[in-house]
């Protein structure tokens, strides 16, 4: 292909990579994201799709953050884009748990707070998790427990203390995600965290939180006075 036949967007794209690698705080958002969707979209002009991908969720972050089922029906967006999603979203999750995960003690439940907000904050479905602490309040497991609808999750809290049991933890932080956005707990929240606090006090086990998140905001049942 000679210069005169390469496609415009290619000398575009060049450019915005030298601006990239001098300056990356003066890109645009558009631009950053240009940028990211050129890795699995190299053939093609993807200011426009960067631009509307921006205009539909409104910015970046929320552009980065939609769920693969939010995607369907973009033209333009296939197979390779979904996988970057998931991609980028998984690397998102790991640095947000990487505090929890550090094997140091814990100074606050709010890292486990945002290791959640990370890990299930922009999720379709409930997700419930639960960090396993030993005595000196460090993360022995975070794991997920269980899976269920836009609404509702099935959490037994007999199979939590199992868990904790057989991984020697002394305490335990429960984690779950309203995808509806507010971090409120129901009332099916309150008497499931009873439930579990009841059968863990049984066992020893200390349940230090209970918190609820979406993808920018959270609930502490401990911060509330609820434990």
């Amino acid at each position: 292909m000679t210069e005169q036949k390469k496609p415009h967007h290619l000398g575009h794209r060049k450019r915005l990579k030298k601006r990239l690698a001098e300056n990356s705080c003066f890109l645009a958002d558009y631009e950053i994201l240009e940028l990211v969707l050129a890795v699995v979209l190299p053939r093609r002009d993807t200011k426009p799709l960067a631009k509307e991908l921006i205009g539909k969720f409104g910015s970046l972050k929320d552009a980065i953050m939609a769920r693969p089922n939010q995607l369907d029906g973009i033209k333009g967006v296939g197979a390779g884009v979904h996988s970057q999603w998931i991609l980028i979203q998984e690397l998102f999750a790991r640095l947000g748990e990487a505090s929890a995960r550090s094997g140091k003690p814990l100074s606050s439940p709010t890292e486990v707070a945002e290791a959640a907000m990370a890990r299930i904050g922009n999720k379709g479905v409930e997700e419930f998790w639960a960090a396993f602490l030993d005595s000196k309040n460090r993360v022995i497991a975070w794991e997920q427990i269980s899976k269920g609808t836009v609404n509702a999750t099935p959490v037994f809290p007999r199979e939590i203390m199992a868990t904790a049991l057989r991984m020697e933890a002394t305490g335990i932080i429960l984690a779950h995600n309203h995808p509806g956005g507010d971090p409120t707990p129901s009332a099916e929240d309150i008497l499931l965290t009873n439930r579990i606090v009841e059968t863990a006090r049984g066992l020893d086990i200390r349940v230090l939180d209970h918190i609820i998140v979406t993808d920018n905001a959270f609930y502490s049942f401990n911060d509330q006075g609820r434990l």
